[in-house]
């Protein structure tokens, strides 16, 4: 398929989704969520994509949105702003629940929705020079949709230094915070990157997402009764999967499982 505002690559066991607006900072317009949706879900169902890494182009990783569509905006009805709303918010889901690794590759400026697209990805690997905000309060607005995801990766007492202040932060501080994993040189972005996807690869596809799903599910319950049932139910059940087979007999067997790029073929 061809997009208008993203570029996919596949390669060395990834799936590269790039926002392709590099003249206006990458930012959002409607065009972009509706290509996004479609994206990502096709690279969910991409075999040969192991991992979806997100990036920009150019010297922005995104903007935020984009004042043309923000001017539009102004005089959509209560039922049009709701919908439009959904798109992006359904984007971000898409991101947080999908059954891959998503690694957000950070350049230049991540600002408002594209914070919230960074805070929806995994794991988060960003240039030193890359500067982040949440701009939304300044225009009388709030950062809704992404609030989910942001609250999850920063805590609600950043959440609420951060949401409410508007402050532009650097990559050093977004690592402090835990918004960003790793922090290098943007000369050494690319390389950290690839290696990052090369470790996330060598995971069996079906216990990636397991273990996604299992995160998203245990976090914030209580150590009790139900949740110790329902751990020794899901490791037990991994173990019997056709991949725990094939983990564990190769671990024994000293070779590559059959989900590893070095397996014979």
């Amino acid at each position: 398929m061809a997009y208008q505002t993203l570029e996919i690559e596949i390669r060395a066991g990834a799936g590269f989704l790039w926002l392709n607006r590099p003249d206006l900072r990458n930012a959002m317009n409607d065009v972009m969520i509706g290509e996004l949706a479609t994206a990502i879900a096709a690279l969910n169902a991409e075999p040969a994509a192991r991992v979806i890494v997100l990036g920009g182009r150019g010297k922005a990783f995104c903007a935020g949105a984009d004042l043309n569509w923000m001017r539009a905006a102004r005089d959509f009805s209560p039922a049009e702003a709701q919908a439009d709303s959904a798109r992006l918010a359904a984007v971000l889901r898409g991101l947080y629940d999908s059954p891959k690794p998503t690694l957000a590759r950070v350049q230049g400026a991540a600002f408002a929705g594209g914070m919230g697209l960074v805070a929806a990805c995994d794991l988060v690997i960003a240039s030193a020079e890359a500067k982040f905000c949440l701009s939304e309060v300044r225009l009388g607005l709030i950062p809704a949709m992404i609030s989910p995801y942001l609250l999850r990766a920063i805590g609600e007492r950043q959440a609420r230094r951060y949401m409410l202040s508007a402050e532009v932060f650097d990559a050093a501080q977004a690592r402090h915070i835990g918004l960003v994993h790793e922090m290098v040189a943007a000369d050494t972005l690319d390389a950290t990157v690839a290696a990052m996807v090369t470790a996330l690869a060598a995971g069996a596809p079906g216990a990636l997402g397991e273990t996604k799903r299992l995160i998203r599910d245990v976090v914030g319950r209580p150590i009790g009764d139900e949740v110790v049932a329902d751990t020794a139910a899901r490791i037990a059940t991994a173990r019997a999967s056709v991949e725990g087979q094939e983990g564990m007999a190769s671990f024994f067997e000293k070779r590559h499982p059959a989900w590893s790029p070095a397996a014979p073929r």
